[in-house]
């Protein structure tokens, strides 16, 4: 299952206005934003969702520029392990071993890869 995306937007403060209107008649409203300084990309970073989950991220960037980023959910943490394991040896790339990532909750586990055309690939756990 997808447990969230994020996307690179050009005008960070002008792109949060923007989802801010646009997405709550849906119901989806900024649950959490990330600084600079404690976010491991180097940028801010604003996630959206509904029910307290962001789902939907974004940060300044190039938007024409790779990478994207997925993050596939799992249930345990030796999946995230394995997952991390795996995509290594398929010729991914390390971009975060497994670990706990507590900028984002106390209990986030999650491993990052870079896939050949260089997208941030992620497994992530949230339970303990």
């Amino acid at each position: 299952m997808i447990d969230h995306c994020s996307l690179n937007v050009r005008d960070f403060e002008r792109s949060k206005a923007f989802y801010l209107k646009a997405l709550a008649p849906i119901g989806y409203g900024l649950v959490m934003e990330v600084g600079a300084d404690v976010n491991p990309g180097g940028i801010a970073a604003a996630g959206f969702g509904e029910q307290g989950k962001p789902d939907f991220w974004f940060g300044e960037g190039d938007p024409g520029n790779p990478p994207a980023h997925v993050a596939f959910k799992v249930t345990t943490r030796d999946q995230v392990d394995a997952f991390y394991r795996a995509a290594l040896e398929a010729g991914g790339v390390d971009n975060g071993a497994p670990g706990l990532r507590p900028m984002y909750h106390p209990n986030y586990y999650g491993a990052f890869v870079r896939d050949p055309d260089g997208h941030n690939i992620e497994a992530v756990c949230h339970r303990p």
